[in-house]
């Protein structure tokens, strides 16, 4: 809220039925108003004096009813800021699985300007990212998270998914991330299939469990989408945020929900 401090007003004569009369003097003003008129118009002095004393009283009204706002700013700034940033992350992750997408991207932002030296471990903050349209900055995101974690496939895939977004397919296919040894299975097949060397046939034909299958149609839907296959995409993405993968998918489950709720958003 803005305040806005309280001004002194000049005195303003004002004429009535009654007579003449002040309205709006300052406690100064009092000291020069002279003897006999306040004789001869005792009865507009009276006034004057209930005015005055009518105005102090709702100017001090005012001026304590802005410090209560400015206390209760005070409590909740101080209550923000003892919030550590593994507070922050953890509010930020729980935003985004119950679909407060833009909330959520605000508290890894948070995090990530607290802690700029473990930001590219953040990749939470860059599927959020996604998700709200900042396809730069979820590049980004992904391609400092590479430097520490240079195995992970999802990683090279995300990336893919905001370049692709933010540019083209074929932009991104020829931006594909390298990536190291990830024995998670599909994992390989995954990012064949994003490098255009496997079908997605065979991302299905090589998930031989529960777990394995979740990420299968999950990448299934996001590669779709990055191709414009709206139909395909969301048939893999109603599999993957099926209730059967909740205990196999972990967070990444929870990405998927996501992502199907807001495809049936109006």
């Amino acid at each position: 809220m803005n305040g806005q401090a309280a001004r002194d007003e000049t005195p303003r004569r004002t004429e009535s039925g009654a007579g003449l009369g002040w309205q709006g003097a300052t406690w100064e003003q009092i000291g020069r108003v002279r003897p006999r008129w306040i004789k001869a118009e005792r009865r507009h002095f009276v006034r004057f004096g209930v005015t005055l004393i009518q105005r102090g009283f709702c100017q001090g009204l005012r001026a304590f009813s802005r410090g209560l706002v400015l206390v209760a700013l005070g409590v909740v700034a101080a209550t923000a800021s003892a919030q550590s940033p593994t507070q922050i992350m953890r509010q930020a992750e729980q935003d985004f699985l119950a679909g407060r997408v833009e909330a959520s991207v605000d508290g890894f932002d948070q995090v990530a300007r607290a802690r700029p030296d473990a930001a590219p471990q953040f990749w939470q903050r860059g599927i959020a990212l996604y998700y709200v349209g900042r396809f730069e900055d979820c590049r980004r995101q992904f391609e400092t998270h590479r430097v520490v974690n240079p195995n992970d496939v999802e990683n090279a895939v995300w990336h893919f998914l905001c370049v692709a977004r933010e540019q083209s397919p074929q932009v991104a296919l020829e931006a594909l991330l390298p990536v190291g040894r990830d024995t998670r299975s599909p994992m390989r097949e995954i990012y064949e299939m994003f490098a255009g060397r496997m079908t997605p046939q065979d991302v299905l034909s090589a998930a031989n469990d529960p777990r394995a299958r979740f990420y299968a149609h999950l990448y299934r839907a996001l590669y779709h989408d990055a191709y414009g296959r709206e139909q395909a995409a969301r048939e893999e993405i109603l599999l993957a945020a099926a209730d059967r993968f909740a205990g196999v998918g972990g967070y990444m489950h929870g990405v998927a929900v996501v992502h199907r709720d807001r495809l049936s958003a109006p």
